[in-house]
């Protein structure tokens, strides 16, 4: 286990608006509000979206599983936000979206088109150094200090 504290900054309310791409728009509040380390806090709802539900097989590196929709779910999801060495915000979110009976939770990847809304909770990280880091065995961005 490795760790770092911080301390929190900012608070931010940010309503996402019916269409709007979930990824880029908080992409691009994150590249304006010059965020570098944050937790993200969503509730709402998503007409369109990919998500990797869990690995093929427990291995390393992971060949993921995806499923994707394209019809309102409702969401509830917590992320991280961290940027990488070229200063570029990296998200990641976890979240679970379902419709009627069909529920399913994940990793929130690709394109992603809102329906209504998505109130999204910023809370900003600062001092912890915290940043995304290619890894060479998995080949994912992971979180380094």
């Amino acid at each position: 286990m490795k760790y770092r504290q911080g301390h929190l900054g900012r608070v931010l309310v940010v309503k996402i608006e019916h269409g709007d791409d979930l990824l880029n728009e908080l992409r691009q509040l994150a590249v304006k509000e010059k965020l570098s380390a944050a937790v993200l806090f969503l509730i709402g709802a998503l007409k369109k979206a990919s998500l990797v539900a869990g690995p093929q097989e427990d291995v390393i590196p992971p060949s993921p599983v995806w499923h994707s929709f394209d019809d309102a779910h409702e969401i509830v999801g917590i992320g991280t936000l961290f940027t990488d060495q070229n200063q570029q915000p990296v998200i990641h979110l976890h979240a679970a979206a379902g419709r009627a009976d069909d529920c399913r939770a994940g990793c929130i990847r690709g394109d992603t088109e809102t329906y209504l809304v998505v109130e999204v909770i910023i809370l900003e990280i600062l001092g912890s150094g915290a940043m995304r880091k290619l890894d060479a065995i998995t080949g994912m961005d992971m979180l380094g200090f």
